[in-house]
């Protein structure tokens, strides 16, 4: 008895939990099925309008936003898979290469943890500059893709496969890159998986550097289309209008969450290598 009150009280907890993360995305979809008018009007209105297709045309039209999402993929993708190659290839030479200095190459790598984009903008913006990378793909990606913590990641997980499965590829004559293509990117298939859903997202929802290397609207991506339709003047802002492009953005993260959704609780929690 005593059980079953307490798995109704952490199901009641985490109905409670659910409700309060889910209404301000539910709220915003609201929003952006109503006129401003509805938007405007006290006590706001819980539920559903008529105006989603409108609003949804309207602020698809205001700032372009197919290119933005497009914009927004191609960085994605390339930030998660750039990191991911780098991360799985220095995590790789790291463990299985010995080299005079390497646990001093391995704690450099860690320490830019403690030098995210934000510190060094300035700098990396003036390398970009310099290179002429400025309102291009590569300026919007390359800074991105190096990732510490992909590489401490992978170096924790290669440190625990035995030796002997090493060993057993070199008997049998297989080199560096084909132990690497063959045996550990096979295994690592979980991890990769769990990795690049993080990365995606963070990809996807960067502000500030695609702010500061893009000048031209048509590179601009998604997450800044977005400010782009709140007014920065007196103009009352069209909330209904912003909130139908931030249901636009959200929805691609979402889908690549949601489908990868196994392989991503299965590379956080797999103790089993």
């Amino acid at each position: 008895m005593a059980r079953d009150r307490g798995a109704w009280l952490a199901h009641a907890i985490l109905g409670a939990a659910v409700v309060v993360l889910a209404f301000p995305l539910y709220y915003a979809f609201v929003i952006s099925t109503q006129t401003l008018g509805e938007v405007t009007s006290l006590p706001p209105k819980l539920l559903p309008s008529t105006a989603l297709l409108d609003n949804y045309a309207e602020a698809w039209a205001r700032v372009k936003m197919g290119r933005l999402l497009l914009n927004s993929a191609i960085v994605a993708l390339a930030v998660a898979f750039g990191k991911i190659s780098i991360s799985l290839l220095s995590a790789f030479a790291i463990v299985y290469f010995n080299f005079r200095g390497k646990q001093v190459v391995f704690w450099m790598i860690f320490v830019t943890l403690m030098l995210p984009v934000p510190v060094r903008i300035v700098s990396t913006y003036q390398v970009i500059s310099v290179l002429g990378w400025v309102d291009t793909y590569w300026g919007l990606t390359v800074p991105l893709m190096a990732s510490a913590t992909g590489t401490f990641l992978f170096r924790q997980f290669y440190q625990t496969i035995p030796d002997s499965l090493a060993e057993a590829a070199q008997l049998d004559g297989a080199g560096p890159m084909r132990f690497l293509w063959s045996i550990l990117l096979p295994l690592s298939k979980a991890n990769i998986a769990a990795l690049f859903v993080i990365l995606f997202v963070y990809g996807w929802n960067d502000y500030l550097w695609p702010l500061m290397v893009t000048n031209r609207p048509e590179m601009r991506t998604a997450v800044i289309g977005i400010e782009a339709l709140v007014p920065r003047t007196s103009q009352l802002p069209e909330w209904n209008v912003a909130m139908a492009a931030a249901m636009m953005v959200l929805l691609p993260p979402v889908l690549v969450i949601v489908a990868m959704q196994r392989w991503f609780v299965k590379g956080l929690i797999e103790t089993e290598k």
